[in-house]
């Protein structure tokens, strides 16, 4: 069975994105970056909504053929291009990349795929990982606390039906005063 990991980078008042929709306020350290690469190269299966797909399909595929793209950029372009992906849309027509394209509802595709898929996967992006954390899911969260308050905007977690108890597993600390937390639902 599947583990199913959420994990993002937080402002310190816990939003992905602020009120416009911006997380340039996020930009990694190049050791967060390749925490974050060598994280992806070890994901089994990546669960994307429409949004945060179409935004990453835009850049990633081609990052890697910028002459100023450094070895990091060009690492997680090819593994994020690589990675298997189930993209949830119900407006789009297709998906690359090693993408596929899923209409059914998140819940019951989850649940049937960690039934099915052997190591780590992930749930990429607040809005489609709301109904899969609010179903409890979600085996591990990595919070990413960036040294940054956005004042609002989309929340990391969704409004829960109960709470939820979490035991860390690890705390680190990146450049720049970014703080890796991880932690396990129990």
């Amino acid at each position: 069975m599947g583990r199913l990991i959420y994990g993002f980078n937080v402002s310190v008042d816990g939003y992905i994105a602020d009120a416009q929709g911006s997380i340039d306020w996020s930009d990694p350290s190049e050791e967060l970056h390749q925490y974050w690469n060598d994280f992806e190269r070890e994901t089994a299966l990546s669960f994307y909504g429409r949004r945060l797909y179409e935004l990453m399909s835009a850049y990633w595929p081609t990052a890697d053929q910028d002459p100023d793209a450094g070895p990091i950029i060009r690492d997680y372009a090819e593994v994020w291009c690589n990675m298997p992906k189930v993209v949830f849309s119900s407006t789009l027509e297709s998906v690359d990349w090693n993408s596929r394209l899923e209409r059914g509802d998140p819940v019951d595709v989850v649940k049937k795929l960690k039934a099915e898929t052997d190591g780590n996967m992930e749930v990429a992006g607040a809005t489609l990982a709301a109904p899969i954390v609010q179903a409890g899911l979600v085996d591990e969260f990595r919070l990413v606390i960036a040294p940054t308050a956005v004042g609002g905007g989309l929340p990391f977690f969704p409004t829960l039906p109960s709470w939820i108890t979490l035991r860390l597993l690890e705390n680190r600390t990146f450049p720049g005063g970014t703080v890796l937390l991880r932690y396990e639902a129990i």
